[in-house]
């Protein structure tokens, strides 16, 4: 399987940008969809932060509007007919989507350097995962493929629950353990 993921990554990095990404997203499985989708976002947002030190003030704001842009395309798939798989896949990568980083005007800030980015080195055919000063070879393990709430500024304007675990219940003594074998 590693073999095989390490063989359609390169393919699919390359192919993301020659047709748009709701379309794109149905060539490959979701592992690697979901891959080349953080591989893409770090590519892009460190774009944008070359256009900003270049001096275009807006270049963070116009990835934002293409990165929604993007996110409404993928809810318009969501409402529309798809297999079990095809939605679950979608769905991962709309909920991977990251918000948050577009308060940050430096690619050296630590809310930017802090976020796990995904990287293709075409050279060592390889990608790999950043987060602060770390980085470390993907070993191509399972992403995961499931829906999850994340919970961004974003998301939380929403009305989103807050983020923590639930409050706890009231703990049971341990005699009553048992209790449903007796």
């Amino acid at each position: 399987m590693c073999s095989t993921l390490r063989h359609l990554i390169p393919e699919a990095v390359v192919t993301y940008e020659e047709k748009p990404r709701e379309q794109w997203v149905f060539d490959y499985p979701a592992q690697i969809a979901l891959t080349c989708t953080q591989i893409w976002w770090t590519t892009e947002v460190g774009i944008a932060f070359a256009r900003l030190e270049e001096g275009y003030e807006n270049a963070i704001k116009d990835y934002n509007k293409k990165q929604i842009n993007q996110l409404n395309a993928l809810i318009s798939l969501l409402l529309g007919n798809l297999s079990a798989g095809d939605r679950m896949k979608i769905m991962t990568i709309f909920t991977r989507s990251d918000f948050h980083c577009f308060a940050v005007e430096s690619a050296q800030a630590f809310t930017w350097q802090s976020q796990l980015r995904h990287r293709w080195d075409e050279e060592q055919r390889h990608c790999y995962a950043n987060i602060c000063d770390a980085q470390l070879q993907y070993s191509y393990e399972y992403l995961g493929n499931t829906p999850r709430l994340v919970i961004t500024p974003c998301t939380s304007s929403w009305g989103a629950p807050p983020p923590g675990p639930p409050a706890p219940a009231r703990p049971r003594p341990p005699r009553t353990w048992a209790a449903p074998w007796a």
